[in-house]
């Protein structure tokens, strides 16, 4: 069994119990539910936008601890004050240490970036539940979802109005979503043996059309990098642990983004 299984597995029985314990209705009916989500196309798109995506990531399970110290509210204004293009936040808590109360907390003080909702998505409920925590955008990942997942899926978060990343790390991730227009963000780290290749972005790239939004997520520390990466095509940069294992991860964020310019 894979680390993916594993967090799949545990991750389908926690959503079991959460639509045990909140039902739908009352996820509608939250404040949050009603505003208008921010677009993370546009803010991709923007023409003195960084592209980059900061991430507030805790632990992971190839890494650990990565930082438990900085908390939600001052990472959430460091990147907001480096001009990032949107910000992810890990709402898994069980492999993460993540929470939904760190979207809250972070939508409270960010009210004009993007705000990814960063979890393994298994079920339609997870959707309705991102959008009533304040989410604008949500990961849809493509090893762990057939076609027909994919595509209700997407389905569902853009009719209530939130973007998706649809993240793949193979040809055959790809050829399980309709590319027209979608935001695709190609994962570096092969999420069943946790290893980094940045070689992947550059071989995947080609295959995605010109209409999509290519994203690279993962593996990224070096600014040159994504210099090199927009050669390819790539308009976002997904980047999380590069910040958090610093001390200061809004000021880390702040240095990256200087030497891009």
């Amino acid at each position: 069994m894979t680390i993916l299984d594993k967090i799949i597995a545990h991750k389908k029985v926690e959503v079991a119990q959460m639509k045990q314990e909140i039902a739908v209705k009352r996820l509608v009916e939250s404040p949050a539910f009603k505003r208008t989500p921010i677009s993370l196309k546009k803010s991709l798109k923007a023409t003195n936008g960084t592209g980059i995506i900061a991430e507030y990531k805790r632990q992971s399970p190839s890494k650990g601890i990565i930082n438990d110290s900085s908390s939600i509210q001052e990472v959430t204004e460091g990147y907001l004050n480096a001009n990032v293009a949107a910000q992810s936040i890990l709402t898994d808590k069980e492999f993460f240490g993540g929470t939904i109360l760190d979207l809250i907390q972070a939508r409270e003080i960010n009210n004009t970036k993007p705000i990814l909702r960063k979890d393994f998505i298994v079920d339609g409920y997870q959707i309705v539940e991102a959008k009533a925590i304040g989410a604008d955008v949500i990961l849809l990942i493509a090893a762990c979802l057939t076609a027909k997942e994919l595509k209700q899926f997407g389905n569902l978060a853009e009719d209530l109005g939130l973007d998706v990343l649809y993240e793949v790390h193979s040809q055959e991730d790809l050829d399980k979503i309709e590319l027209d227009n979608k935001i695709i963000g190609i994962n570096n780290r092969n999420l069943k043996t946790f290893e980094v290749d940045l070689e992947h972005s550059i071989q995947l790239a080609s295959q995605i059309p010109d209409n999509c939004i290519k994203v690279s997520e993962s593996g990224i520390s070096d600014p040159r990098v994504i210099v090199g990466l927009r050669e390819y095509g790539f308009e976002g940069f997904l980047i999380g642990e590069n910040f958090m294992k610093s001390e200061n991860p809004g000021f880390a964020c702040q240095e990256f983004i200087k030497k891009l310019n």
